[in-house]
């Protein structure tokens, strides 16, 4: 898994030209240019052009570039992965409600007859089925992140939405458990409450809680909280470079384990202090330019 933080993951609607404009000077690790949801059917070619000259224009600094295409189930899927393969600037499709990883094969087909293998895909599991077959999707060799559907999925399911997610937390855990096996990020799901920050913070740290490497987000308000709570905190850079350099005296004395303040560190709390410094690091170097 890379050491590129994907804190904040911002959906831009591909048929908004000035949002995704906006999108150049806000504080998003990614943005998901979006052809799906966002975008009503008579939109969507015109989208999907504004969106490779969007790309094509450029000036999006370190951000990761996503764009959300239509499944290949709709009327536009194909000629979305089509015209996307197209785009030199664009490296990372999401494909919305991933169901198995056959359904994978048949993108990756349409994009090798496109001319492009080396594009990474971003899987969305939003509905009973994608759970079912977390692991294996996960385990796609094409597939690069994991991303909740949670609105849909809570749908589904047939849960209410409650603040503690009950419904969705068995779900939830299973994505993180399949990205965990696979070593690739996840992702959790959107806030739709905009007027309620308190329930968005409580929502990102369970979020982080269980787990979950980032947040997607539907508005640019939700990007400082999502950033914080899914960021390494100062306290948490001072703790590991204390962790590492406990744990290079240990080795000087040639031992297989340190103690730190009373509790013993081990090469997994060095391998996880070492991810924390990267990350932060990397988020520094950026904040520079």
């Amino acid at each position: 898994m890379s050491d590129k933080p994907l804190r904040s993951v911002l959906y831009m609607p591909a048929s908004n030209q000035r949002a995704m404009d906006k999108a150049r000077s806000l504080a998003a690790d990614a943005i998901v240019f979006d052809l799906e949801d966002a975008v009503a059917p008579a939109s969507k070619e015109t989208a999907r052009a504004s969106l490779i000259e969007q790309l094509a224009a450029g000036g999006y600094g370190q951000r990761q570039l996503v764009a959300r295409c239509n499944s290949l189930a709709t009327p536009w899927g194909r000629d979305d992965l089509q015209v996307l393969a197209g785009s030199a600037d664009l490296a990372v499709i999401c494909l919305p409600k991933v169901e198995s990883a056959t359904e994978l094969d048949r993108v990756m087909d349409v994009l090798a007859d496109a001319g492009r293998q080396d594009i990474a895909l971003w899987a969305m599991l939003e509905t009973p089925a994608g759970i079912a077959h977390a692991a294996e999707i996960a385990q796609h060799p094409a597939v690069s992140v994991l991303v909740m559907g949670t609105t849909d999925l809570a749908s589904e399911l047939r849960v209410p939405h409650r603040p503690d997610r009950l419904g969705l937390q068995w779900s939830l855990s299973q994505a993180v458990l399949a990205a965990r096996l696979a070593g690739i990020a996840v992702l959790d799901g959107v806030y739709l409450e905009l007027d309620n920050p308190s329930g968005f913070q409580a929502i990102c740290e369970q979020g982080r809680a269980l787990g979950f490497d980032g947040k997607t987000l539907i508005h640019p308000s939700q990007l400082d909280a999502a950033n914080t709570v899914f960021g390494p905190s100062a306290e948490g850079v001072q703790w590991a470079k204390r962790v590492i350099a406990a744990w290079q005296v240990a080795q000087e004395q040639g031992l297989g384990l340190a103690v730190l303040d009373g509790k013993l560190v081990e090469t997994m709390h060095v391998d996880e202090a070492r991810r924390t410094l990267a990350t932060a690091r990397y988020i520094a170097e950026q904040s520079q330019h």
